[in-house]
């Protein structure tokens, strides 16, 4: 049963916890990603070096941005980069591709490298540049961007990494020297090269490992959340008095009487790009309390360890001794069906439950759901595509067999505040849009309380249980012993 890298490659679990390796799954991304504070913050040398030559990067950008216009061509070979979906972590919900850092990124950089970045490698308030300032204030530049950009600048390292493993531990025989493309860039000549490496190779394509203790999940250290909920205190610990009392004052002309939310935010991005001092101020805050970060993210990648690896792989090996489950039924709704039915039964009579909760806490992310289930899929002819959009939004999943036979699957917490509305409208619209008439609504519950709301808006819908309607119980308690499951 082939999922991760310990599976495909027939390596030893304990030989990649040795070597610090994250054993990805070779199905899908797994909601990790590099956090270049990690590499900055670390005691290892050789991180410490790889952000010098981030910033390196970086300066050298600058400086070409402010010599002049930089062409079109060689915007595209300096500022975009695919993402390097060889590693298998970041934000794909099915396979590893991801759109990579196209021209909105690119020009992003290049349009502030010239103010918010104008003194970078020479900041007198922090004790480093930081490539995350680009974040802080530029919409649609999130962790994802950063993390791609980071990864593709120490992508030598990465191969180096897995390479010195691959000729440790996996036979000859599953590696292949590959040429890999912007492996490394010449300052000489100005241009990303090329590099061939042994690397562990499977359905065409080489494979990567990252080490553990630069992933993190969720939000990098520094992020845009973080500057804006602590923008009371960084402009308090501003010691001139004079430019704090001008901070607060063009602050407050920009917020509007009886400010929504997302108003103050504006306003507070807006007063970041006019006082850039205060990003850098926020940085140094983060940059004094590192050691945090690397607590918190360790803490995070076991998490991801614990759910997304170990329990899965319980999960996966309860579904095998169900003969039937990876058999491949005559329809697209039969084989759906049977497996959310294999999936019911195991979450709730074989302790599957134990997949949705992390430190006894119930895990209530519809998306960490929809990826367990995804895990499952991996022996079967079908396409299983998600966040299929055909013109009346994204469905979960859309399991296909050809052009004429396809289903559609949502998954749904109960506690999920429009529950009702989807039920009674979003799958009869989904299923007109991507013309199918198959679909299967799966909704999980964790309480009794839950079950009830459930319950009075199945009621009010006229909606009963059956083939297009599943619900899961994963309550950690109340659970009947082996001899008395139904």
């Amino acid at each position: 049963m082939n999922v991760y890298f310990s599976d495909y490659f027939s390596v030893s679990k304990d030989d990649l916890e040795e070597c610090g390796a994250f054993n990805v799954s070779l199905i899908n991304d797994l909601p990790v990603f590099i956090d270049p504070f990690l590499l900055f913050n670390s005691d290892k040398s050789e991180y410490q070096h790889l952000h010098d030559e981030i910033i390196k990067y970086i300066g050298f950008l600058r400086d070409m941005s402010e010599a002049g216009t930089i062409s079109k061509g060689l915007v595209r070979h300096w500022f975009l980069f695919p993402e390097v979906k060889q590693n298998w972590l970041g934000f794909s919900k099915v396979g590893n591709g991801g759109s990579g850092l196209g021209p909105d990124f690119a020009n992003a950089l290049n349009e502030n490298l010239s103010n918010i970045f104008n003194d970078f490698g020479s900041e007198k308030i922090t004790k480093s540049s930081h490539l995350e300032k680009l974040c802080l204030i530029k919409e649609g530049v999130g962790k994802d961007s950063i993390s791609d950009f980071t990864t593709n600048l120490i992508k030598s390292y990465l191969c180096e990494y897995t390479q010195d493993f691959a000729q440790k531990y996996i036979d000859s025989s599953r590696t292949k020297s590959v040429m890999v493309p912007h492996a490394e860039f010449n300052y000489k000549t100005r241009r990303w090269t090329s590099k061939k490496y042994t690397l562990p190779y499977i359905d065409g394509d080489y494979v990567l490992l990252t080490p553990k203790d630069i992933l993190t999940k969720d939000e990098a250290w520094i992020n845009k959340h973080d500057i804006i909920g602590d923008f009371d205190d960084i402009v308090a610990a501003i010691p001139n008095v004079e430019l704090r009392d001008q901070v607060n004052e063009y602050f407050l002309r920009r917020v509007p009487e009886e400010a929504k939310q997302r108003e103050i935010n504006e306003a507070i991005a807006k007063t970041l790009r006019n006082f850039p001092e205060l990003i850098d101020r926020y940085i140094r805050l983060k940059e004094d309390t590192g050691d945090q970060a690397v607590a918190l993210s360790e803490q995070k990648v076991q998490e991801i360890e614990t759910v997304f690896i170990r329990q899965v792989a319980i999960l996966i090996e309860n579904l095998k001794d169900e003969s039937s489950f990876y058999e491949t039924f005559d329809d697209t709704h039969d084989e759906a069906y049977s497996r959310v039915l294999f999936l019911k039964q195991v979450i709730e009579n074989n302790d599957g439950y134990r997949i949705f909760y992390s430190n006894g806490q119930p895990i209530k992310r519809e998306s960490d759901l929809q990826l367990m289930f995804r895990l499952t899929w991996y022996a079967s002819q079908d396409d299983v595509n998600a966040e299929v959009n055909n013109g009346r939004g994204p469905v979960d999943y859309k399991i296909s067999r050809g052009s004429k036979d396809s289903t559609i699957v949502e998954f749904k917490l109960a506690s999920n505040s429009k529950l009702k509305q989807n039920l009674a409208k979003q799958v009869e619209v989904y299923k007109a849009a991507n013309q199918t008439k198959k679909s299967i609504k799966v909704i999980l519950y964790f309480s009794d309380s839950e079950l009830f709301r459930v319950q009075k808006i199945m009621e009010e819908l006229e909606l009963k249980e059956g083939k297009e309607l599943v619900l899961i119980d994963a309550q950690a308690t109340n659970k009947p012993s082996g001899s008395n499951a139904r």
